[in-house]
């Protein structure tokens, strides 16, 4: 157990290639767990909580970490399960999403495992709608559930979807309704929130879950003497998805010469350990940290003024 916790901290500045590395733990029976080391900042034995009156019951209390206050959410109870009864007998796993910290409490921390985005795979069809995956992979004959965080921090802290930002004028709107853009999310919290920034800024939105869903995609209309770089304003893809990655999916548009002029932006919550040299390295045009509504439409309108002055 100590050289995993230990570890965990140099391994969440390793960034592969169509790969990731799995935390893997368990909340209140035998199922295995996964998120990703990129997100993880640190594991630890569960500290003294202090518990806040009113907050969320999910909120099972704040822990001053290394001088930082953190709210710790039983993890558990977030997904719909019991919850863990000795919180101090848990673990903490000190996460960053969204430019935000936090912890989650689970029961055990067991390994890191190392994998191919290509092992891991959407949802089975039939789980419904109000599940909390947004991958499933096996490992020695078990099947490993990875949870949907940013559907989790989204119940529990949701962020503010309200655009303010001034760049989006009355003569911006009216341009957007001839563009159409791609979305590239494996979570669907994750790809209605963009969904609905980009809806009110006017544009025509495709949604696809997952990388290579979004390769295929590109690869169809080129099939159909379609140019994407010509139809699309942008390609906005998450980093971490199953089948294929945001990096590995960039990579491939940028080797075929087809789809070279095609503006990609990486849209991620891996904001503490956003590797840039990595985003320049596969040949993204740009990048942003999940999510800020004001942020994205800049991004968008940035692009639609350029298109219009083409």
């Amino acid at each position: 157990m100590a050289s995993v916790l230990d570890s965990v901290n140099q391994r969440t500045q390793l960034v592969g290639e169509n790969r990731l590395e799995l935390l893997l733990f368990r909340l209140n029976g035998p199922q295995l767990y996964g998120i990703n080391v990129f997100k993880v900042r640190e594991v630890l034995q569960c500290p003294k909580l202090t518990v806040i009156p009113k907050s969320d019951p999910v909120v099972r209390g704040v822990a001053s970490i290394r001088g930082r206050t953190i709210s710790v959410m039983d993890l558990a109870l977030a997904t719909s399960r019991k919850a863990l009864e000795k919180a101090g007998e848990g673990f903490v796993i000190i996460t960053e999403y969204n430019m935000r910290e936090q912890g989650f409490l689970v029961s055990a921390v067991e390994r890191i495992v190392n994998l191919n985005w290509e092992a891991i795979h959407p949802p089975p069809k039939g789980t419904g709608r109000d599940h909390y995956l947004t991958a499933v992979t096996h490992l020695d004959g078990q099947m490993v559930e990875v949870i949907d965080v940013e559907k989790v921090l989204a119940e529990v802290s949701p962020t503010s979807e309200v655009i303010s930002t001034e760049t989006l004028t009355e003569q911006v709107r009216i341009s957007a309704l001839s563009k159409k853009i791609l979305i590239v999310d494996d979570s669907t919290v994750a790809r209605k929130q963009v969904l609905r920034c980009l809806q009110a800024v006017g544009v025509e939105v495709i949604a696809l879950n997952d990388g290579r869903a979004a390769y295929e995609y590109l690869q169809e209309m080129l099939a159909a003497g379609r140019s994407p770089a010509e139809e699309l304003l942008m390609m906005i893809s998450d980093i971490e998805m199953p089948e294929m990655d945001g990096y590995t999916l960039t990579a491939e548009v940028r080797n075929d010469p087809r789809l070279k002029d095609l503006h990609i932006l990486l849209h991620t919550s891996l904001s503490g350990v956003f590797n840039k040299a990595m985003v320049k390295k596969v040949g993204a045009d740009d990048f942003l940290a999940k999510f800020r509504p004001d942020d994205l439409v800049d991004r968008v309108v940035e692009r639609i003024k350029i298109a219009d002055a083409l």
